[in-house]
């Protein structure tokens, strides 16, 4: 029975995609019903498969040769991030029912948001390496297209190609982590490399692991790659929700999980992994404190939460980072969609001209505040216990490093109250009229609402499927009562309460402030211009284009002579790896 939801889990969304497609966009009702249908049995599917959690292999698929098995587990940390794939999706395709109403081209919408689905489950179940980089590169190119949908604004088709291209090192990354397994011990299972990892040259094994880490921060925004996640907010909100908030962006976090027993040895990798989520968490925050884009401030918002879960895993908290990651898909996928309500109703994204709003859009307003509480950590929603359990394994890493995400803590709450301020409540700062939220709307924020209240109350039974079913990772079992104590009598938890109860003082009296803010005029510059980061970007791009055009002169255009050039690099690469064996 597991080894058939699994592969219903997979091949359902990518069956509605095709069929969603052939529909034909002369028939938009009938693309809405078919892709709102096929997208909640994927998660039905899903959530049926929890009760068949185990570390074994359930489902192999015999490829032979060089390919291996195919084989699928649905271990606890595979099952998290499959079902917030499958149910937010479908929360996500509920949403585009009225979001996308009027829209051309559904068909090409609706089949790649499906086909991403489908492919995300498949990458976070798959044990074989090469199989779970062939489901990643497929997340990849639907993210693409789906962030280049309104391919006659050159800021989308710029932001689709911008991260297709710097998530391209992550899938570098996740095949030399293939071709180091396959060639060491003739096999791409990732229980039999973790296991076998103590064995390998130590170079060998840093190799991977800084590998490992390189393509979890270009797949997931993260220091040094993090400037593709705010440009891909101009793709449509629903997908912001979906890929760049739920989803995808946490399958670098996913990737680092995954293998942490085989790389926690090595040297400098931990401290490499807490610098990543320190760095990322800090100057995205700060980003998110000065723009007014109100969609880039939930992408730097992202960032900087993707930080908190980088930073976890590099302290030994993959269970706490991992409860953030379910945390933050659900508040997060709120905030997205609430925004996306927001931009439907008034045309603007800009928050500067907004203010006032919570008046016309009453139920908006009231779900994003839930989800606001949530990303700054107030009890009792999900957001806080996550974020706790994260600050209290912090203390058993470097106090520099935790002294940091405190602070980042009441920043987040700084931000956070700013955004909701600017948008909702105050004067009206322009002419702006909201049209009413349609019914599929509400049904979609409504859910994610009532999850980032209660959600927190399913980390009992998710730490008892993780201990369960993760032996490699030797995670403790916790009950949800145990956590709740943990959290309420740590000490830390007091202070960061008292950190983000000083952010939320920081901006309502940022009139009193007015004379300490402009001793800092010199970091909302650079916070504004993204710390340079783009300029890095504009550099590289210009040596690729150099690159290209000096390389044009080799494309003859003759066929012969590419299948010549293809053969050749071929055998250079099976010579590397037979060296190597």
């Amino acid at each position: 029975m597991a080894s058939t939801l699994i592969i219903l889990s997979i091949l359902v969304p990518w069956a509605g995609a095709l069929i969603v497609w052939l529909t034909g966009d002369k028939h938009p009702r009938a693309q809405h019903s078919l892709a709102v249908l096929f997208s909640v049995l994927a998660g039905v599917i899903t959530l049926a498969l929890i009760p068949y959690n185990t570390d074994k292999i359930t489902l192999t698929l015999p490829v032979g040769g060089a390919f291996g098995n195919f084989t699928f587990v649905p271990d606890g940390l595979g099952l998290l991030l499959a079902c917030i794939a499958t149910v937010v999706g479908s929360l996500a395709v509920i949403f585009s029912v009225d979001y996308m109403h009027g829209e051309a081209q559904l068909g090409r919408y609706y089949s790649m948001v499906l086909f991403f689905i489908g492919a995300m489950v498949g990458l976070v179940l798959s044990s074989n390496l090469l199989l779970m980089f062939a489901f990643w590169e497929i997340t990849a190119v639907c993210s693409y297209v789906l962030i280049s949908f309104y391919n006659d604004d050159p800021k989308a088709v710029a932001g689709g190609i911008k991260a297709l291209i710097i998530t391209q090192f992550g899938g570098v990354g996740l095949l030399g982590l293939a071709a180091l397994s396959y060639t060491y011990f003739g096999s791409y299972d990732v229980q039999t490399f973790i296991a076998g990892a103590s064995t390998l040259p130590q170079n060998v094994l840093a190799i991977a692991a800084f590998g490992c880490l390189i393509a979890a921060a270009a797949k997931s925004s993260l220091f040094p790659f993090q400037t593709w996640l705010p440009d891909a907010m101009e793709a449509p909100t629903p997908i912001s929700a979906l890929i760049h908030a739920a989803t995808m962006v946490n399958a670098g976090i996913y990737l680092v999980a995954r293998m942490f027993p085989a790389f926690e040895g090595v040297p400098g990798w931990p401290t490499a992994v807490i610098c990543v989520g320190v760095i990322s968490a800090l100057i995205s925050g700060i980003m998110a404190l000065v723009a007014t884009d109100l969609k880039r401030v939930l992408a730097y918002s992202t960032i900087s939460q993707l930080g908190y879960m980088m930073y976890a895993m590099g302290v030994g908290g993959v269970f706490a980072g991992s409860v953030h990651l379910f945390s933050h898909a659900i508040f997060k996928a709120l905030l997205f969609l609430s925004a996306g309500a927001v931009i439907h109703s008034i045309g603007t994204r800009d928050m500067a001209k907004m203010g006032g709003l919570g008046k016309q859009m009453p139920l908006v307003r009231n779900v994003f505040v839930i989800g606001s509480l949530a990303l700054a950590g107030i009890p009792i929603l999900n957001g806080f216990w996550s974020k706790e359990l994260i600050l209290e394994q912090g203390l058993q890493g470097p106090i520099w490093a935790w002294i940091i995400m405190l602070f980042t803590a009441g920043l987040t709450a700084a931000y956070t109250f700013r955004c909701v301020w600017l948008v909702f409540y105050g004067e009206p700062r322009s002419e702006l009229h909201a049209h009413p939220t349609g019914s599929a709307m509400k049904v979609s924020l409504v859910v994610l609402a009532a999850g980032s209240l209660v959600s927190w109350l399913l980390a009992g039974p998710l730490s008892r499927i993780m201990a369960e079913t993760m032996p490699l990772h030797a995670l403790h079992e916790l009950t949800t009562f145990e956590m709740a104590k943990e959290v309420l009598t740590a000490p830390a938890t007091l202070v960061a309460l008292i950190v983000i109860a000083l952010g939320l003082a920081a901006w309502w009296q940022r009139a009193r402030l007015k004379s300490l803010a402009r001793y800092f005029r010199w970091l909302a510059y650079l916070a504004r211009n993204s710390f340079g980061f783009e300029l890095l970007n504009q550099f590289v791009v210009s040596i690729t284009n150099g690159t290209a055009q000096i390389l044009r002169a080799t494309q003859t255009g003759i066929l012969g002579w590419n299948v010549v050039g293809i053969v050749i690099g071929l055998i250079a690469i099976l010579a590397i790896i037979t060296a190597g064996a």
